[in-house]
């Protein structure tokens, strides 16, 4: 029965992952010539830097990356000292809060931004009522190409995952070497840069490293703010074009590469610093309880912060409740006749119940195969047992968009093929990828069951004369059953907004979901567009984070474990 796992594993694995990343290089480093002959070639990769506009997309993408990266270091940081070394009214409460902002992606957050923040939208408004400003001259805060909204999407967007990372890099640091230094004569300032920053480097970089390649590749919110200038767009582009292909072949390897580069950057940089630190702290960090005024200082800058994140938020709400909002600060006019026509509009309807399709045999799947590949991790020993578990965790670490065009172009057969084929109908494929990109989540949850769990149990019971299945099912099932309930829960919730698989391998609109269907709407002529296309993104919002709180409490864990790299 085992070798029968692994050999099913291992015909998944081959076909859905490995062969599509190998299709990738093929595709982008050699070409067929008009005698059907392979030959190995650079001018694809050449041509990125030859030509303006791909060069410029190049650019664009670098830019938002480490625009994103710096800003939200630059808030991260700070954030997370503050939260780790001191005691504030509301402290807990603040912190469950910033993670508020990754329950939307920023694609769909661009829907509420470009209200609040257009050239005469609610901040130009409302700041020219004050008379701080003309509106014969607003500000124009997201630029006049939306380049500035982009990154400052991706920074309200990501700088939890950032402050995650720092939180616990943080909170690992000895405070004997603080309080040496300080004994030394060191000040609060000087042994912040020469002994907390060194010593939190790893938790930084990795943290940094994550943010730079989720900015770099994210699709959906160039694509809102029609900045088609990006490595990601490109790639879009060249999905639909069949004369681009080639390009985006080696946009898509060009990306595999950045992030193996910024992978082997995290090894070096992490085991640079292993010696650094003892293997466990002498005791824990001394919280300061900060004064009065301070600690009010302290919970309203956070607050502010937090209001400043959750803007995008609030913009979509209220955009999917406005009936008028022309030239004022706020609606003038409610209503919840979206809500109403996100049912009875057959699109957003449709795009609604192919999610529901899609997530749900999504997280059957990976049930399945979670349930499996944790067993074999944890209860049984074969050789390859190591490569089955980075096989597992790989995608992890492969962006959505690279996976995506992967399945795209490897698996666009022809013949009794036709059926795999995502151009006729991506039902199959999107499943895959959805199930793909969130096999992990069942993995690590299914697995911290099996840890949870004596082995000692399953014992007793195979001495009792009873099965593996009848242990399996009476015994170890019940005991993990809370994990894998909550492991599928987010896998299905995530699905439900995964945003670069859909737009992709979802091209024709009878198979569109969520969010596929999100960005049709936007593109429709009708005013009301954008009020429709906020409705259908608010209810996504309530999935996933009614999704979220509801795996947190099944697995008796923080909110935050589940974003942590």
């Amino acid at each position: 029965m085992k070798h029968l796992l692994l050999a099913v594993l291992a015909i998944f694995f081959g076909a859905f992952l490995i062969y599509p990343l190998c299709g990738l290089l093929g595709g982008a480093f050699f070409v067929t010539d008009g005698h059907g002959h392979r030959a190995f070639t650079l001018g694809f990769f050449e041509l990125l830097i030859e030509n303006r506009l791909y060069r410029m997309a190049l650019v664009n993408s670098f830019e938002i990356a480490f625009w994103s990266t710096l800003g939200t270091a630059l808030l991260s940081v700070p954030l997370a000292v503050l939260f780790t070394r001191f005691l504030f009214p509301g402290r807990h409460l603040l912190r469950s809060a910033l993670l508020a902002p990754l329950i939307l992606p920023p694609f769909v957050g661009a829907l509420g931004i470009k209200h609040l923040f257009a050239r005469f939208g609610t901040l130009n408004l409302f700041l020219a009522k004050v008379g701080v400003i003309s509106l014969q001259h607003p500000v124009d805060w997201l630029g006049s190409s939306g380049f500035i909204g982009i990154i400052l999407l991706e920074i309200l967007h990501l700088f939890p995952i950032f402050f995650l990372s720092s939180s616990a890099a943080l909170a690992n640091i000895d405070p004997a070497f603080l309080d040496a230094a300080a004994n030394l004569g060191a000040s609060s300032w000087r042994r912040f840069v020469t002994i907390t920053l060194p010593l939190a480097r790893p938790g930084l970089f990795a943290g940094a490293c994550l943010v730079f390649i989720s900015a770099f590749t994210d699709l959906g919110t160039p694509l809102i703010f029609n900045f088609s200038t990006t490595v990601p767009t490109q790639i879009f582009n060249a999905s639909v074009d069949a004369n681009s292909e080639q390009i985006g072949y080696a946009f898509v390897v060009t990306t595999l590469l950045i992030v193996l580069v910024f992978f082997l950057l995290v090894r070096r940089f992490g085991e640079g610093s292993s010696q650094a630190m003892p293997a466990r702290v002498s005791r824990s960090m001394q919280e300061e309880t900060l004064s009065p005024w301070r600690g009010r200082a302290a919970t309203v800058v956070v607050s502010l912060l937090l209001f400043i994140a959750v803007l995008p938020h609030l913009g979509v709400i209220l955009n999917s409740f406005a009936e008028r909002w022309f030239f004022t600060m706020l609606p003038t006019r409610y209503s919840t006749e979206y809500y109403a026509e996100v049912f009875s509009d057959k699109f957003t309807a449709g795009s609604i119940a192919n999610s529901l399709l899609y997530s749900g045999l999504s997280a059957l799947l990976d049930l399945g195969l979670g349930l499996v590949i944790a067993h074999l991790l944890a209860r049984e020993q074969f050789r390859g047992k190591s490569l089955l578990d980075a096989l597992s965790m790989l995608p992890l670490a492969l962006p959505g968009l690279v996976l995506a065009f992967g399945l795209l172009m490897s698996y666009n057969l022809h013949g009794w093929w036709l059926w795999i084929n995502p151009r006729s109908n991506p039902t199959f494929l999107l499943v895959i990828s959805y199930a793909l990109r969130r096999l992990p989540y069942i993995v690590r949850a299914a697995y911290a069951g099996y840890q949870q769990t004596s082995i000692s149990l399953e014992e007793a019971s195979y001495n009792l004369g009873a099965g593996r299945w009848r242990t399996f099912s009476r015994i170890t099932l019940p005991l993990i059953a809370p994990s894998l309930l909550a492991g599928t829960i987010l896998t299905f919730c995530f699905a439900m907004l995964e945003v670069s698989d859909s737009l992709l391998l979802a091209m024709e609109a009878r198979f569109a979901p969520i969010t596929r269907g999100i960005y049709e709407v936007m593109g429709r002529p009708s005013p009301d567009s954008a009020s429709l296309a906020c409705a259908l993104g608010v209810l996504a919002m309530v999935l996933l984070g009614g999704g979220l709180l509801l795996g947190s409490r099944l697995m008796g864990q923080r909110l935050g474990q589940f974003f942590r790299a």
